[in-house]
């Protein structure tokens, strides 16, 4: 079992958790992806354990369904317990993102992960998010 700290959402099943420093975005990022669809695994931190050969991710449960939401607080979300990690992102400033980047990789308790850089402040953030991990399934 590894503590993360990161935001995890669950798209159809599967985890993308968004890695950065405080106030990079995750919680912004994830709240987008959760009103597009989305759900909640854990918010500022996540759970990684390790079943087989996959990583599925959780969350502490003192912080259980629930978000940050700057202006806003502590606010409670329908959330899913589990789901197995398919993709990290980690957020930076726009010109750090590559237009035509290499296929990232990332290791948590000794399984690698794809790993990807996005800005997470950009409108299509979201819609980014989903096609990263669909793109992500199908290699």
């Amino acid at each position: 079992m590894e503590r993360v700290y990161g935001t995890c959402v669950a798209i159809n099943g599967k985890a993308v958790l968004f890695r950065g420093p405080s106030g990079s975005g995750k919680s912004d990022l994830a709240l987008r992806v959760i009103e597009a669809g989305g759900q909640l695994v854990a918010d500022d931190q996540t759970v990684l354990t390790r079943e087989s050969e996959r990583l599925v991710a959780t969350c502490p449960d003192p912080i259980s369904g629930q978000i940050e939401v700057h202006g806003i607080g502590i606010v409670p979300v329908d959330t899913v317990r589990r789901a197995p990690l398919a993709l990290v992102m980690d957020l930076v400033p726009p010109e750090q993102v590559e237009r035509f980047p290499e296929p990232g990789r990332c290791s948590y308790l000794d399984i690698e992960i794809p790993l990807l850089t996005i800005a997470p402040f950009e409108i299509s953030a979201a819609a980014k998010v989903r096609l990263a991990l669909s793109f992500e399934e199908k290699r």
